[in-house]
């Protein structure tokens, strides 16, 4: 199970989340002028990486608010967590603590 980190209420079980998707992926300036296949690409199609991968998470059985989470999708562990207003979080280190 995950340990994820509230920026505002500290660390808790994964439990208490709601998974909100991918971080960071802006909404089309004018989305009335896309195509079909512009908006579909817009709503469905998410990268997916192996390792580092910034995510989204509402923390549902707490204070309710969302955040985003920098999670490496090959071992799970959460790298770091980040209020929507604060900017991206740096990856770590090479070698340095998680």
């Amino acid at each position: 199970m995950l340990l994820i980190t509230c920026p505002w209420c500290g660390p808790r079980n994964e439990t208490e989340y709601h998974y909100g998707g991918q971080a960071h992926v802006p909404y089309p300036e004018t989305p009335a002028d896309l195509t079909d296949e512009q908006w579909a690409e817009y709503v469905f199609y998410r990268d997916n990486p192996k390792g580092p991968f910034a995510e989204r998470w509402m923390h549902s059985a707490g204070c309710r608010r969302w955040f985003n989470t920098l999670r490496d999708t090959v071992t799970y562990e959460v790298l770091a967590a980040y209020r929507l207003d604060e900017p991206r979080a740096d990856l770590p280190q090479a070698g340095g603590n998680r």
